[in-house]
């Protein structure tokens, strides 16, 4: 059998292949299948520019691209999801499901959404990091994910998570009320072909605002204006605080362990039993510290980048897509430990993703930003999570309902009785019997 493999780290494909996108692909269009794949992963915005100027999302679509473009017998595609907007991903779960119609496809996924969209069959895996792993037998996917969510595998008799994860069926109180942190007038950011606004908002004392919204509308910019590291062209952010930030992009500069970078940021802090307890077991952190940060994988890199982030002494957090790279569970243990530091130390947190369920576990509200990507962006809110969810999944065309056993969501298919159902009662998210039944 032959195979073609999309890789895991598509950021680095930028340092082994140059040159236009167009004419990589050209290269390998053996099947004659450039245009149809251009229309479906929407390509055309980027394949007269060079590889070297990409994004990550526009090079996770080249590496999708680039691997169905090849003859093969099975395909594997690890995280295909990673830099995408949840627009972006469900296209790529279509698209990689048309493709298993003729073909064996194997995914890697973390985003358990997207995975129960997308599989019909699971694997499971469980074990010890950097120790063991070991293959659970194949599940239908519904069972599969619910399975991992309890933590237990009844046919094995293991269990492998202490705790279940369960999810709420109804949203964070939308009259929760906390001492405003930060006040934003309305603002504006322009560049050279794209213009960003962001409507006027706050920022409250021990909130966790998520931030929603296709790629290239201007969140992650937005972020930087709160951080400092961009000035806003018009408007102004009102009031005094310390910000810690984790950027979207991480690279492994530091010469040193991944202690001596920790003690370098937070101090002495970074050998305390409270630091330890609170972030670096949680994130398993803790075996790390005396590794070299130059051999840290991705998902080590970003945990590191999460611990850093929330060690240092500040009033704001600021946490550019925290879920990337990380599994399943370690994204489920991030957003907790992200909460937990927020509420009992009354900071603010921003939190720019795409993962649902991360956000669903994170957020107690919501910004939403839509516009035209790459020309023009619109930042409103923060907004309750019923009403932040509302807007942002209407924009994208998306219906969630939940899982009978879990509470999970799970993504409608376009145009069922559910999706038409909940569309009109105006519940993407929260939908419950009685809130269809009312309506």
């Amino acid at each position: 059998l032959t195979t073609a493999i999309k890789p895991q780290y598509v950021d680095k494909l930028s340092k082994v292949y140059s040159g236009k996108v167009r004419d990589l692909l050209r290269k390998i269009d053996h099947q004659g299948k450039l245009a149809e794949l251009t229309t479906s992963l929407e390509l055309g915005s980027f394949l007269d520019r060079d590889i070297g100027q990409l994004s990550g999302g526009e090079l996770q679509r080249l590496a999708i691209a680039a691997t169905m473009l090849k003859d093969a017998d099975v395909y594997f595609f690890d995280e295909p999801s990673s830099y995408l907007d949840i627009y972006q991903r469900l296209q790529v779960a279509k698209v990689i499901q048309s493709l298993s119609k003729e073909k064996y496809v194997v995914v890697v996924e973390h985003d358990l959404a997207v995975l129960d969209f997308l599989a019909d069959t699971v694997f499971l895996m469980y074990g010890e990091e950097g120790a063991y792993g070991i293959i659970a037998q194949p599940r239908p996917v519904r069972t599969a994910i619910n399975v991992y969510l309890g933590g237990y595998l009844k046919e094995e008799n293991i269990r492998f998570r202490e705790r279940e994860i369960r999810f709420d069926v109804r949203p964070p109180r939308a009259d929760w009320k906390a001492e405003t942190l930060v006040a934003f007038d309305e603002l504006t950011k322009r560049y050279e072909g794209f213009e960003l606004v962001v409507h006027p908002g706050h920022l409250r004392k021990g909130e966790v605002v998520g931030v929603v919204g296709p790629n290239a509308t201007g969140k992650t910019t937005f972020v930087k204006m709160l951080a400092g590291e961009e000035a806003p062209t018009s408007g102004a952010v009102q009031g005094k605080w310390q910000v810690s930030y984790k950027p979207q992009y991480l690279e492994a500069v530091y010469e040193g362990t991944v202690g001596d970078l920790l003690r370098s940021a937070v101090g002495k802090k970074a050998d305390s039993g409270h630091f330890e307890t609170e972030i670096l077991q949680p994130l398993k952190v803790k075996g790390m510290m005396e590794r070299d940060v130059s051999t840290l994988s991705g998902g080590e890199l970003q945990r590191v980048a999460i611990a850093l982030c929330l060690g240092r002494d500040a009033d704001i957090y600021l946490l550019d897509e925290p879920s990337a790279y990380l599994d399943s569970n370690q994204r489920m243990e991030a957003a907790r430990t992200i909460r937990r530091v927020m509420e009992r130390e009354a900071r603010t947190g921003l939190i720019v993703d795409h993962d649902v369920y991360f956000l669903d576990m994170v957020s107690d509200s919501l910004m939403v930003f839509s516009g035209e990507p790459g020309r023009r962006g619109v930042g409103e809110g923060p907004f309750p999570m019923r009403e932040g969810m509302n807007r942002f999944l209407k924009m994208v065309g998306i219906t969630f309902r939940r899982d009978a056993d879990t509470n999970r969501p799970r993504i409608n298919k376009l145009d069922s009785r559910l999706d038409r159902e909940q569309k009109s009662a105006g519940e993407y998210y929260y939908a419950t019997e009685e809130t269809l039944e009312a309506s």
